[in-house]
């Protein structure tokens, strides 16, 4: 299943309780998809960039919210009930690209990602880091030769 991030800007005048009613009725459908969220995030008000013009006035400011979700490709047609949501000022759905999960992602292992595969010496070789010790040494002393000078 493909990852996709759905996020719902709210009036600002929408209260935290009705706010997470409809977390958890998207949360609900994506359930009945045998889809899994991994995923919420509130970005809490933020200002538009333009005025949203709805029935009951124009809004300059939002509450953001994302959810990061697993659901089948379908689910896209599942989510336009959405747009007869008045809590809501707008909607949208967008899918992760080029991102390989589950069991897809364990079947194309090529050896590739295999720890066996790097050196036993480690990332550092303490004959190489004793050499850069060596240079901070010579650098320490330059300066120590710069300032006595200009004193």
């Amino acid at each position: 299943m493909p990852l996709y991030d759905c996020m719902l800007l709210l009036k600002p005048t929408v209260e935290r309780v009705a706010l997470m009613d409809l977390v958890a009725q998207v949360g609900r459908h994506v359930y009945h998809k045998n889809g899994v969220i991994t995923d919420i995030k509130s970005f809490g008000r933020t200002f538009l960039g333009y005025a949203i013009k709805k029935r009951d006035g124009r809004f300059y400011k939002g509450q953001l919210m994302q959810m990061t979700m697993m659901v089948p490709p379908s689910f896209n047609k599942e989510l336009h009930y959405l747009n007869k949501e008045d809590r809501l000022l707008r909607w949208l759905l967008v899918k992760h690209k080029n991102t390989v999960y589950g069991l897809d992602f364990m079947n194309d292992d090529d050896g590739k990602h295999n720890l066996l595969n790097y050196p036993k010496s480690g990332l550092y070789n303490m004959k190489d880091r004793d050499e850069d010790d060596e240079d901070d040494d010579e650098d320490e002393e330059e300066y120590v030769e710069v300032t006595e000078e200009t004193k």
